[in-house]
This record gives C-alpha cells, structure tokens and sequence, in this order.
C-alpha cells in the first residue's frame, strides 16, 4: 500500500485532548460511536471537513483519548462544534472529565509531498 501524509499542508488539524470519568473509557467509546456513526452527525455532512476524525486511547491511561481530524476552516468546525455541545448534547459529552471538550487548532505547515512519498514505497 503507497504511503499517504496524515494531513494536507495548509489544512488544519482538531485536536482534543481530554479525559473521561474514572473507569468510564469503554462506555465512553461505545457512546461516542453511536453519535458518531448516526446520520444525526452533523460533521460529516459539512464540505469543510477533510479527512474524518479518529478518536485515539492512551496506551497508558484507559480513561485518556485523543480526537484527531483535517478541516479546511476551523471557523466552520468550531460552529458545528458549538451547535453538538448546545443544541444536541450526545450522550457521550456526559461522561467527559470537568465537562470539557474543546479542541486545539492546529494548522497543517509541512507534509511530505506524495511524489516523494510514492518513491519510498
């Protein structure tokens, strides 16, 4: 399989970096997949995201995750964002550690050219 960039250079990277209840990690995914995985998802049906996001457990904490995802305008994301937290509220949200769940915006500055990626495999 060819090798591709995590991420596309001048795009912008969400990262949400936060902690669940004590004990709560696999209830946690199990409801986030369920709003995730719905139609009621309103991320992805919004031409600003990328690539979608994939949520990622610390190998040594099993109540510490990661959610990662490529958007193309985080003023859009974070718009969506606001509107899951306020006018949805998913389930998953209640399990979240302090009740925060904000991400870190990051933008994109260096990502290997596929030319080059497609000579090293």
């Amino acid at each position: 399989m060819a090798l591709v960039p995590l991420a596309s250079k001048g795009h912008f990277m969400h990262v949400f970096d936060f902690r669940v209840l004590p004990g709560e990690g696999d209830a946690f995914i199990t409801l986030f997949e369920a709003f995730d995985y719905s139609d009621d998802n309103p991320m992805h049906k919004s031409s600003a995201q990328i690539k979608d996001g994939v949520l990622c457990r610390d190998t040594n904490d099993p109540d510490h995750f990661y959610l990662i995802g490529e958007w193309n305008d985080i003023v859009v994301h974070a718009a969506i964002g606001k509107q899951i937290a306020m006018d949805m509220k998913p389930e998953f949200l209640r399990l979240v550690e302090g009740g925060r769940f904000m991400p870190i915006y990051a933008e994109v500055v260096s990502s290997t050219p596929q030319d080059i990626l497609d000579k090293a495999s």
